[in-house]
């Protein structure tokens, strides 16, 4: 089955970086669009980044020139190198893989959720 495995989260202050990774298996990884959300208490679901099979690029204007996507198709693996955190970059990171379907369109799967927590 399919399972996306994040790691990487933590605490850490304001100005500082953590890398988020989401290591994928159950999908054929290489023609996988991949993506990372993030749910702030109280707030809804959003997108951060997303990457395609293809290696293009696309961030939340919020995060732009700070957060990095990247992936790692041999390692099955995607990251989200994140700089110059702030703390309203505190939330719950999760780990989208949007997988092509037999007939058109994609399925969404997600991973479990890591916790980023932003101090001042």
């Amino acid at each position: 089955q399919v399972q996306l495995v994040e790691s990487g989260g933590g605490l850490v202050q304001a100005g500082g970086s953590l890398r988020l990774s989401c290591a994928a298996s159950g999908i054929i990884f290489s023609i996988t669009a991949m993506g990372w959300y993030r749910q702030a208490p109280g707030k809804q679901r959003e997108l951060v980044a997303a990457i395609s099979s293809g290696g293009n690029t696309n961030y939340a204007d919020s995060v732009k020139g700070r957060f990095t996507i990247s992936r790692d198709n041999a390692k099955k693996t995607v990251y989200l190198q994140m700089n110059s955190l702030k703390p309203e970059d505190t939330a719950v990171y999760y780990c989208n893989a949007a997988v092509p379907t037999m007939y058109s369109g994609t399925k969404d799967y997600w991973g479990q959720g890591t916790q980023v927590t932003v101090s001042s």
